[in-house]
């Protein structure tokens, strides 16, 4: 099956086995509970590695290849490989331990892990799952965004039923078919069916805000 990017699909060969990867609705359902996924979003997007990386780019220019080594390092993002694995496990229909790695039982102790590697390193497996989970989560459609449509409140859950519920509602499709759209593609079908909304974007108010004043501003000091 031929992924398609722009919707968030992605395909990754490792030998003559492919693996499909698809951050549909059903898909995040299998991160977990609504609350664990908005958590494995921040875990993915809050981390010590990607912090470090724009630092040392700031610094260099580039990312130097002893900081690679050490980002590399399962333990310096431990949250963030935990939540990517999770991820890209829940966008593919097949196992992908081969690619990830996992984590298992210790010799040490009942509640000692071991991290067995995968074809991936962890910096890999952040960046893919970072972007499975976005175009899942939050969309990456260019679409317009109206104000009114903005609550301004971070929200603790992420319920992926709630968007299916609204994709059969819309768009007259069977259940099955909706759990497979991505965030991004019902954005797209969203913008598709109804082209013409009328009111501001975020930007396009803060533009019209700021001519209002400077028009203001002008007509005072002429009538001064």
């Amino acid at each position: 099956m031929t992924p398609v990017k722009e919707i968030g699909e992605c395909r990754i060969t490792v030998g003559e086995q492919d693996y499909f990867f698809r951050p549909s609705f059903m898909a995040m359902t299998r991160i977990g509970e609504p609350v664990e996924i908005v958590q494995a979003f921040y875990d993915l997007h809050n981390n010590e590695a990607s912090a470090l990386l724009q630092r040392g780019i700031d610094a260099y220019g580039f990312a130097p290849e002893w900081l690679l080594k050490f980002i590399n390092q399962p333990q310096v993002i431990k949250k963030a490989v935990l939540a990517a694995i999770n991820v890209i496990q829940a966008c593919c229909d097949e196992d992908t331990s081969r690619l990830t790695g996992e984590i298992v039982p210790g010799k040490s102790g009942k509640w000692a892990f071991v991290y067995r590697k995968g074809f991936m390193s962890a910096f890999e497996m952040v960046l893919i799952a970072q972007s499975l989970i976005v175009h899942g989560v939050i969309g990456k459609a260019k679409v317009r965004q109206l104000q009114k449509h903005e609550t301004g409140e971070a929200t603790t859950e992420f319920r992926a039923f709630d968007y299916v519920s609204a994709a059969r509602h819309h768009f007259s499709m069977p259940r099955t078919e909706a759990e497979q759209l991505t965030m991004t593609e019902f954005q797209l079908m969203l913008a598709a069916k109804y082209p013409d909304q009328k009111g501001y974007t975020r930007e396009e108010y803060d533009s019209a805000a700021d001519e209002f004043f400077e028009r203001r501003k002008r007509r005072l000091a002429k009538s001064a």
